[in-house]
């Protein structure tokens, strides 16, 4: 994935683990100790917390070592004009709880720690843990309870909106990275969110999914519309604007004034109703126990060898589970006219739109995020939310696991025929 590699995991280099610096000698004895003396594992006084503050106590008394030039009570430091002078207590919030220390300090004030650094309240990692809490949908409610429960340590509402607003920078240098020249195919969906504007209104969220010419989907943006109207010219303008000068199918589901303004920006571009979301449609008004049957016949429908082959398969569905479900059997012949045109594609063109995986595993994290919350107090909060489970879905499938569409060189052969002239040659 070209434009997401920075939010990536870098992949295995093939080296050998490091060796772990606590051998299981090591370990044991501590774990036995801890059980002798009735100490837990975790919380303020746990047997981690212990570990941790003995450990940045340590750093830290070195780190003076380093700024004085001399070791503990070492007679060379006798009037060498600067000297410790006892520890100043402070709490830092850390992966594992808060964990209470003595910091060393010198006579005239200049010794500036660089493991805990003055003024430091948060070890790294601690801010991660919140805004991973945060990408799950949790409210700031429900992040200071989890950390008061499994951490023992009690923060407030300013840190976690200071934390997540950190994210920010990342989000708007995201929405505004330049993009490829040419895409073969769009996709664009639309789900909606609760936002607490003065009043809480119904807003949508449009999410645009790409594949590029190498056959890597990635999502180009995210957008939200304005509580009346639709704002696709807008947002479509802005990714042509970041470098998209061209795309030779566009897959959307129905919404208002998209396929107009796709017109306008890529004059080229087929609006293809998005086969994805006409099978999740049909599912919805199904039992669960039926979704592997129904799609397995729906699939005889969108893999016909052509409209008339395709027409005879919707017969077939519809004589199989007509009675059953007669609203599919509707939303396909009311939708015929927007689907047909998808049946022109070669074959090797529709499976890449078809075959979504991703996109489904997609749509399903940031409807579950925004489950989750709710609501949402403003727009920035709800895009932070939703840019948050995006990363964590690339960073968890990686640059070169499950991103790519399977058979893609078939694929771009067919697309460079079909689109002639329009898919550029390296």
């Amino acid at each position: 994935m070209q434009d997401t590699a920075k939010m990536t995991r870098k992949p295995d280099s093939g080296k050998p683990a490091p060796r772990p610096l606590i051998d299981e000698e090591l370990a044991d004895q501590l774990l036995g100790q801890a059980q002798a003396e009735g100490v837990e594992l975790l919380g303020p006084d746990g047997l981690l917390s212990q570990v941790t503050r003995a450990v940045l106590e340590r750093a830290l008394a070195e780190e003076m070592t380093g700024h004085l030039g001399y070791e503990k009570h070492d007679p060379a430091g006798r009037g060498s004009g600067n000297s410790r002078n006892g520890t100043t207590p402070k709490t830092v919030l850390t992966d594992i709880g808060a964990v209470d220390l003595a910091v060393p300090r010198d006579r005239d004030g200049s010794f500036e720690p660089q493991i805990v650094r003055k003024r430091q309240t948060r070890l790294d990692g601690f801010n991660e843990r919140i805004i991973a809490l945060y990408a799950r949908g949790m409210t700031t409610r429900d992040i200071r309870a989890h950390l008061r429960e499994i951490y023992g340590v009690e923060v407030s509402p300013d840190l976690i909106s200071r934390v997540t607003d950190a994210v920010v920078d990342e989000l708007q240098e995201w929405q505004a990275r330049p993009l490829d020249p040419v895409y073969p195919v769009v996709f664009i969906d639309a789900l909606m969110v609760k936002i607490r504007d003065g009043v809480v209104t119904n807003r949508a969220v449009y999410v645009a999914i790409g594949i590029d010419c190498e056959g890597a989907k990635q999502v180009l943006g995210l957008w939200i519309g304005p509580t009346t109207g639709e704002s696709a010219k807008f947002w479509l303008s802005e990714l042509k604007g970041r470098g998209v000068a061209d795309v030779c199918i566009v897959c959307c589901d129905g919404l208002t004034g998209l396929p107009d303004a796709i017109g306008v920006v890529w004059p080229q571009a087929v609006v293809q109703l998005c086969v994805v979301h006409l099978i999740r449609a049909s599912l919805r008004y199904a039992s669960r126990k039926y979704w592997a049957p129904l799609a397995k016949d729906l699939r005889q429908i969108y893999t016909a060898a052509d409209e008339a082959a395709a027409a005879a398969a919707l017969e077939a569905f519809a004589a199989a589970w007509g009675d059953r479900y007669p609203a599919i059997i509707k939303l396909w012949r009311s939708h015929w006219a927007e689907f047909t045109p998808f049946l022109a594609f070669p074959p090797e063109v529709r499976r890449v739109i078809y075959t979504t995986n991703l996109i489904e595993s997609m749509n399903a994290r940031l409807r579950k995020v925004t489950r989750n919350r709710g609501q949402f107090p403003s727009e920035q909060a709800a895009l932070k939310v939703l840019y948050l489970a995006i990363r964590n879905l690339e960073d968890f499938r990686g640059p070169n696991a499950g991103i790519r569409s399977s058979g893609w060189k078939q694929a771009l052969q067919a697309f460079t025929i079909y689109f002639d002239g329009r898919i550029p040659t390296p």
